[in-house]
């Protein structure tokens, strides 16, 4: 089960690293030897925000926080099946 939620967690997050290419926003996949993998979108040549993807409910959702935020911090989310979900973190990640 784990390593089938992760090959799922890889594909959201590479097709979120394609859509931002299209829209002119950085970013790099990172795939730590332990835990999960994280997409950081990169502005102006520094990370902005890390952005993973997890499983809520049935469906799968793209949460983010900024790059200095702490744990408790709360993030936003969007659908990761959402249209415009690389306009949504796009945008939080230029604020």
């Amino acid at each position: 089960m784990a390593e089938n939620c992760s090959q799922e967690q890889f594909e959201h997050l590479v097709r979120l690293g394609r859509d931002l290419y299209r829209i002119g926003v950085g970013s790099t996949l990172v795939l730590p030897v332990a835990g999960q993998p994280v997409l950081e979108v990169i502005s102006m040549g520094r990370t902005r925000i890390r952005v993973v993807v997890v499983r809520r409910a049935r469906e799968w959702v793209f949460i983010w926080r900024p790059w200095w935020a702490r744990i408790w911090m709360p993030g936003s989310w969007v659908w990761a099946e959402a249209d415009n979900a690389a306009d949504v973190i796009a945008m939080a990640a230029a604020a």
